[in-house]
């Protein structure tokens, strides 16, 4: 059965493989692997009709990863939110020449995965299957690349399916407080745009909608094909040109326009209430950065400190020490164009307040001197160990490379970051680690995100800035007078 794929997450591992797994690495060898981890050389080429094909050469299993990614996600929705995140799922309902059962059928019997769906900025269909599978799948993933059928009733099925799991995210503050968050941040700018839109807006989507999203921005001149795996390169090159030479579209492709950047010139509170809840989720933090600022990764190292891994400040102090929650995290979340920053977590009604209090004055350690605080080398060197362990093991499958390729193709991410990772780990220090808390931290103005029982918090709430109040059951992720 097909599944969508999700691209906040890591992907999937190769299974079935363990029986000829290698042995563990001794501790040496993995330091020297994590020293000297590259990218895995590739070829990028671009057909005639514009398509960027991307090929990377693995034979270490025979297996293949392909990948379509398009230039297009929600930023694309214009006034018609979860447009985007429709056709990305709907591309997997068949195409002109065969339909869902038979596509279905084609891959299961191989043991195949197919997949796909929409993203913020990027839209995509993703394939693996077995070295020997290649010519009985590549041309039906191609197909339903070029030419998807949206096929009325699946699409209404489809529809239906997501309408429900958008009324059943808001039983759930936080599967729905990051969205609030970014509508918040990024006001009517087009990165506030919610990927799964909302359930009046995808209600109102029909057939037309669908394929007229398709036709603008599935085509060569807007996409990528990216092969990872066990393939001949050049026989490679040539069948995704047999297969994808013939795409055209009419006039000029789309052009990148200014997604927005978020806005925080004031400290400001939006106070989503649910009246049954008896606990208070919340999110705090403000702008952050773009994908490929040249930040990005020694900011992975410093937010390990204060949010990215169980023994961090925040999961410590108020997890374990402090027992008012079950866990808390922060994170940069970053776009092509811009980002925000967030700490996150939830805990009981009644003790909102100290919560929040907690959270705050944890952060602002990452600006302390001395004993108070502040990022010193014993706790830099761990986060550094800590990091430089887990990258690695994020690019070991082609499904893994082939989603970093997919991403570095949309988000404008240059190789050179992968490549120097571990040399932009190993190269921060100290004090450069509070240049760069000064730089990219938010301290002031800060944001914040509340969903709980407004009668129990509404007081707390505007201890933290200018309270504007929202309600949850009402449409979309927006005040009233916004939408």
């Amino acid at each position: 059965m097909m599944k969508k794929l999700v691209f906040t997450t890591a992907l999937l591992g190769v299974s079935g493989l363990a029986a000829a797994a290698p042995q563990p690495a001794t501790a040496a060898q993995s330091a020297a692997q994590s020293a000297t981890f590259k990218l895995p050389r590739f070829e990028t080429t671009k057909l005639p009709n514009g398509l960027t094909v991307m090929l990377m050469e693995r034979r270490e299993v025979p297996l293949i990863s392909v990948r379509a990614v398009v230039k297009a996600g929600a930023v694309n929705d214009g006034a018609q939110a979860g447009l985007a995140n429709l056709t990305g799922d709907a591309i997997l309902l068949g195409s002109t020449k065969h339909d869902k059962a038979a596509i279905d059928e084609a891959f299961d019997f191989r043991g195949a995965l197919l997949s796909g769906g929409s993203a913020t900025e990027q839209t995509t269909v993703q394939a693996n299957f077995a070295k020997a599978d290649a010519a009985a799948l590549l041309p039906l993933f191609a197909e339903i690349v070029q030419q998807p059928s949206f096929e009325a009733a699946e699409l209404d099925k489809l529809k239906n399916r997501k309408v429900s799991g958008l009324k059943q995210a808001k039983e759930s503050p936080r599967q729905v407080a990051g969205t609030y968050y970014r509508s918040m941040l990024y006001g009517d700018a087009p990165y506030a745009s919610p990927a799964g839109g909302t359930v009046n807006s995808l209600s109102a989507l029909k057939r037309d909608d669908v394929r007229g999203f398709h036709g603008r921005y599935f085509r060569p001149d807007n996409a990528a094909v990216i092969v990872v795996g066990d393939f001949d390169p050049a026989a490679m090159r040539a069948q995704i040109e047999t297969l994808f030479g013939q795409w055209r579209a009419d006039g000029a492709a789309p052009q990148r326009a200014d997604y927005g950047k978020p806005l925080a010139d004031k400290p400001r509170v939006w106070l989503v209430d649910k009246p049954d809840a008896i606990e208070t989720t919340f999110v705090i933090g403000g702008p952050g950065i773009a994908r490929n600022d040249p930040d990005y990764v020694p900011l992975q190292v410093l937010n390990t400190v204060l949010g990215g891994r169980f023994t961090s400040w925040l999961n410590d102090e108020l997890r374990v020490n402090s027992g008012l929650t079950y866990g808390a995290n922060s994170a940069f979340a970053p776009l092509a164009q811009s980002g925000i920053f967030t700490m996150s977590s939830f805990t009981a009604s009644a003790k909102t307040e100290a919560a929040l209090d907690l959270a705050l004055k944890t952060y602002q350690r990452l600006w302390a001197q001395g004993k108070e605080g502040g990022i010193d080398k014993a706790t830099l060197d761990s986060a550094k160990a800590y990091v430089k362990g887990q990258f690695p093991p994020r690019f070991e499958t082609g499904e893994q490379l082939a989603s970093l390729l997919g991403d570095m193709y949309a988000l404008d991410v240059d190789r050179a970051q992968i490549d120097n990772f571990m040399r932009d780990v190993d190269g921060l220090t100290p004090a450069k680690a509070k240049q760069l808390v000064d730089k990219h931290f938010p301290r002031t103005n800060l944001q914040m995100v509340l969903v709980g029982k407004a009668d129990d918090i509404r007081k707390v709430a505007a201890k933290y800035g200018d309270v504007t109040e929202l309600e949850i059951s009402a449409d979309g992720f927006k005040p009233a007078a916004a939408r």
